[in-house]
């Protein structure tokens, strides 16, 4: 049983979902002052919905009653327990490996019973994950991906740069104007110099949030570009600023968050990109075997 999950065993949200996860599923439903309600909590999240019902309200220049229908329609049961739930996801938020060294992550009593309980945590993740992006997000973020009048940049953190890494090489595959932000955080002030609104950043950022690709990303929107952003339940701050919001569960019975579902989502991208224009990247693959081909020797593969 997951953290959260765990800690709502008699709650009111679907297992797995965050209240930041619920809000982004259920924002075109709200009346525009529920929907103020949820972009300010969402600019600082989870802590505004810490403070007292009369101090929320206040902050968002509405009444008691729109901030209790705002938490009815998340389905939470009063204003007490989405304060529960929101402390419940500011301590997961926040925890490093040590803190998930706990006997029911330890506990394996065989080899085929972890494998089975760890094989079906990331197959609930992925399940989560892609059910949790609207069909229309899905669709803008893949025009995005698919404009070549945009340059794309990614950047990841330190576990998800590696995401960042392969997403890039199928991208660069398949359009032109794609970067990958690498190096040392000193070095990345170098990418942001060109960026304007011709710009995309997908950018990747887990829990234990990374303040450097937080920099970047709010520097990267600053100057005009549109960010895409990939993260997990509980939201980097990238989400206050994001113009798109991916969300992936990555909980898993280990130490170690899981990426596996992050990995599937581009993967998505990636094919629903390659299918939607194949008529026109036939020609660009056929050119890029045959450049590929002029540096391959006679006994090696390097493809």
């Amino acid at each position: 049983m997951s953290e959260l999950q765990h800690n709502r065993s008699n709650g009111d949200l679907p297992a797995g979902l965050t209240v930041a996860e619920l809000i982004h599923r259920k924002l075109d439903s709200l009346t525009p002052s529920e929907r103020k309600v949820a972009r300010l909590l969402l600019t600082n999240y989870p802590v505004l919905g810490l403070d007292s019902l009369a101090r929320f309200a206040e902050k968002a220049e509405v009444s008691h009653p729109t901030i209790l229908r705002f938490v009815s329609k998340l389905g939470i049961s009063g204003y007490p327990r989405f304060q529960e739930q929101l402390r419940d996801e500011l301590n997961a938020r926040l925890k490093s490996p040590l803190a998930k060294s706990q006997p029911e992550i330890r506990a394996t009593p065989g080899k085929r019973d972890f494998q089975e309980r760890y094989t079906e945590a990331v197959c609930q993740n992925i399940r989560h994950s892609m059910d949790s992006i609207p069909a229309a997000e899905f669709d803008s973020i893949l025009a995005l991906l698919g404009d070549t009048t945009q340059s794309v940049f990614l950047l990841g953190g330190r576990f998800t740069d590696s995401i960042a890494t392969h997403t890039y090489m199928h991208l660069r595959a398949l359009r032109a104007k794609v970067s990958h932000v690498t190096g040392l955080p000193v070095s990345w002030s170098e990418y942001l110099l060109d960026m304007d609104k011709t710009c995309v950043l997908l950018v990747f950022d887990i829990r234990r949030y990374q303040q450097e690709v937080v920099v970047f990303a709010e520097e990267a929107q600053r100057r005009g570009a549109q960010v895409v952003l990939v993260t997990d339940q509980w939201l980097s701050p990238i989400s206050r600023f994001a113009q798109h919001v991916l969300v992936a569960h990555v909980e898993a019975p280990s130490n170690w968050d899981s990426l596996t579902a992050i990995n599937v989502m581009m993967e998505t991208f990636i094919a629903a990109l390659s299918n939607r224009s194949w008529g026109q990247l036939e020609d660009r693959i056929g050119d890029l075997e045959y450049i590929r081909s002029l540096f391959k020797s006679d006994d090696t593969d390097r493809s």
